[in-house]
């Protein structure tokens, strides 16, 4: 007999953007909880880093996740990478808001319906 599919929801892969260091971690994602925020707070947490560390999400290759449809579409073992914002580098960094304080990257995006 099959388990019920509701509960069980996708399980992406996920790493820090690291040259260095490329393994990549497994997160259990509900279905009913696939959304960006929460997407971005258990990988961070699973990954020992603060989401507000956090400047970008990419689905591997090459593809910036920006909104709770995007996540939905995510398949399992889908790759995922946190690019980190960098440390004082530049004095824009410091006004860059984290994606924390901003849902997505362009609000009219967000809103788009597929």
């Amino acid at each position: 007999m099959a388990e019920p599919e509701q509960d069980i929801g996708e399980k992406p892969e996920v790493r820090i953007q690291n040259p260095k260091e490329n393994d990549f971690i497994e997160i259990e994602l509900k279905r009913q909880e696939l959304s960006y925020q929460n997407l971005l707070k258990v990988s961070c947490c699973e990954l020992g880093i603060n989401p507000e560390q956090v400047e970008k999400i990419r689905k591997l290759p090459n593809t910036l996740l920006r909104k709770d449809n995007d996540i939905r579409r995510l398949q399992d073992f889908q790759e995922v990478e946190l690019i980190l914002m960098k440390n004082g580098s530049s004095g824009l960094t410091e006004y860059i808001p984290s994606l924390t304080e901003r849902p997505c990257y362009n609000s009219k995006a967000a809103k788009m319906t597929y």
